[in-house]
């Protein structure tokens, strides 16, 4: 956030403060409500849960996506529990310690892994994240690496809202080697949150009752009632006849393809004759191309 959206004559506002004045700048015709406080505390939880059952663009409606941009794993947990006893669906986002990978995920509760479905170590152990040293970690994150990781975030969330290509469940991302990894985590049945194993059942019961059915698309087969200008189908080139009529191919990385290559001359039949050099002019050359 300090590095997305802070600027210098936002000095003495809090985090949030200066993040709606920035976005407010970018889109005023989008409504803001913000909120300054810790979401782990008793209180604020409760208030965190109300906003997202009641916090809708219409009054008493439930919000549509939860977005966790948080940086410590406590407020993780936080908005987990809420997510789950809600039923909500979220995404969950962070850039690692090392400053140079982060992630995306998409989470479903009772369909998909929750937070505490596979929780790091540090969670697991029951430790204070606050008392982890490690040797080698940047002290400053990139702005970089959270750059990309909010565009990939985002693309994700306008994928879900609006209907269009594949929604990511987890998407992640290594700057060390650009590398993109993805994949889809059920959820966890021994999971520690009561409330996703709740969910877990409620899922399975609705899947149960409403399987889904396999589409099958059967082509209509076309038919022509006049041909006038004589067209027809004919066979497609084997990758045989293909080879032989064109070029040799370079080595490629996997993934690449070509468009097309040049065919190669043959020898014999004309096809690699050129035409000889001549210092006539091109207006000469065209007078002798008109009295052929």
């Amino acid at each position: 956030m300090n590095r997305l959206f802070f600027q210098p004559h936002q000095a003495g506002l809090s985090k949030v403060q200066a993040a709606e004045h920035t976005l407010r700048n970018i889109n005023p015709d989008v409504v803001f409500e913000t909120h300054n406080y810790n979401i782990t505390t008793v209180d604020n939880f409760s208030h965190f849960m109300d906003r997202i059952s009641n916090g809708g663009l219409e009054e008493g409606k439930p919000i549509d996506l939860v977005l966790s941009c948080v940086d410590n794993f406590e407020a993780r947990m936080a908005i987990n529990t809420a997510c789950n006893e809600l039923g909500q669906i979220w995404m969950e986002s962070g850039v690692s310690e090392n400053a140079v990978s982060g992630h995306i995920q998409l989470i479903s509760p009772g369909e998909t892994a929750c937070f505490a479905c596979a929780p790091p170590l540090v969670v697991a152990a029951n430790i204070d994240e606050r008392t982890l040293k490690k040797d080698g970690v940047c002290a400053a994150s990139l702005p970089t690496t959270m750059g990309v990781v909010a565009g990939i975030l985002v693309q994700n969330v306008l994928k879900y809202l609006l209907g269009f290509g594949t929604v990511s469940y987890y998407l992640g991302y290594n700057a060390m080697q650009d590398f993109f990894p993805t994949m889809a985590m059920k959820a966890n049945p021994q999971c520690s949150d009561a409330h996703c194993r709740r969910q877990q059942q409620e899922y399975q019961k609705k899947a149960a009752e409403n399987p889904k059915q396999e589409v099958v698309e059967v082509e209509e087969e076309v038919v022509h009632e006049d041909n006038e200008w004589g067209i027809e189908l004919v066979a497609e080139v084997t990758e045989e006849e293909l080879q032989a009529a064109s070029g040799p191919k370079p080595d490629l990385p996997e993934g690449i393809t070509l468009a097309y290559t040049l065919p190669q001359e043959k020898d014999g039949d004309g096809s690699g004759e050129t035409v000889e050099e001549t210092e006539q002019s091109l207006e000469e050359l065209m007078a002798q191309m008109r009295k052929m």
